[in-house]
């Protein structure tokens, strides 16, 4: 039995959860969707190039979570999970989650994008541990805010730490599962580094290395 760990957007789903919430949301009305889906479209190449500023993002995605009662982000949670999720589950991603698990693995998602986007598209794998980006909260409303360190590049492994610390688990064995050079950190940290649906740049190291290469789509 050992840690198998897997990264959301692109990796166990077919599409980038924070980038499609911010389309959703812009659908919907809740964001003016002229200027949030420019800004929205700019950070996403920025992460694609390795140039992402996680701060900024964060101050820019985390913004309409403030502006909102928590009960109403949910409901408009559930269609966004129906009218944008639903379609991009990998059922090749799943069957590898199963395999896992029935060899007694332990299953955790880490990814930078918040615990609020990404816990229910988690927990229809089946997985119970998310280690993700923490939005901030105060008397049951998001501030806007992030609270504590970001979930992005080698900010996973200090959250990694923290939940190895917590929980006793070990990173002995462990596996991870990633589409993004962005996550070169957190691959060359465990011993069975796997590459799924990769980025050009991800897709060269792996050749490099002699790192499997996996597509789900």
């Amino acid at each position: 039995m050992a840690l198998a760990i897997f990264d959301l957007d692109k990796t166990l789903i077919g599409g980038d959860s924070d980038f499609l919430w911010g389309e959703f949301m812009s659908e919907i009305g809740a964001v003016d969707s002229d200027t949030y889906q420019v800004k929205n479209q700019y950070f996403f190449d920025q992460y694609a190039l390795g140039k992402l500023d996680i701060n900024e993002y964060l101050e820019f995605c985390l913004a309409p979570l403030s502006q909102y009662p928590l009960a109403t982000l949910n409901e408009w949670h559930q269609q966004f999970m129906r009218s944008k999720i639903d379609s991009i589950l990998l059922p090749k991603a799943q069957a590898v989650v199963d395999a896992h698990r029935d060899k007694g693995d332990t299953l955790l998602v880490i990814t930078a994008t918040n615990r609020f986007v990404t816990a229910p598209i988690v927990a229809k794998y089946g997985i119970d541990h998310l280690l993700a980006t923490e939005a901030e909260m105060k008397d049951g409303q998001y501030t806007g805010k992030v609270a504590g360190e970001p979930c992005f590049q080698s900010g996973k492994i200090g959250h990694l730490n923290q939940w190895l610390a917590k929980t006793g688990e070990s990173i002995k064995g462990a596996s991870f599962y990633s589409d993004s050079h962005n996550d070169l950190p957190m691959l060359e940290l465990v011993d069975y580094p796997v590459v799924v649906n990769a980025d050009e740049q991800l897709t060269q190291i792996a050749t490099d290395k002699g790192w499997p290469s996996l597509d789900w789509h």
